[in-house]
Parts: C-alpha cells; sequence; structure tokens
C-alpha cells in the first residue's frame, strides 16, 4: 500500500502541505466501466472541495 499518496488540488478538503492527501481512504474510478487505459481515464470519488 502506497505510504504516501501525493495530490496537488490545493482546494480540496484533504489537501495538505506538500501536497499530501490527507484523507484516511481514496477512492478511484474508470470513465469506462471497470478498466481505464491511462490516467486521464480516471476520477478522484474521494475529493470534496473546501469550504472558502
Amino acid at each position: 500500500m502506497a505510504r504516501d499518496v501525493l495530490c496537488e488540488v490545493n482546494n480540496c478538503t484533504y489537501w495538505g502541505e506538500g501536497n499530501k492527501c490527507r484523507a484516511d481512504q481514496i477512492y478511484v474510478v474508470s470513465q469506462r466501466g471497470r478498466q481505464a487505459s491511462d490516467s486521464e481515464e480516471t476520477d478522484c470519488k474521494t475529493f470534496k472541495p473546501q469550504d472558502l
């Protein structure tokens, strides 16, 4: 399992200093059913916008 999950989306609730994701779990899905050919065909469902 990954020790550090990096994220550059700094308006996410789980974004932390050093581009570290602070979420307890990460949920990623494919845009094309159960398989993806590359990272552009995936979405992070863990994303939650910060309250600004």
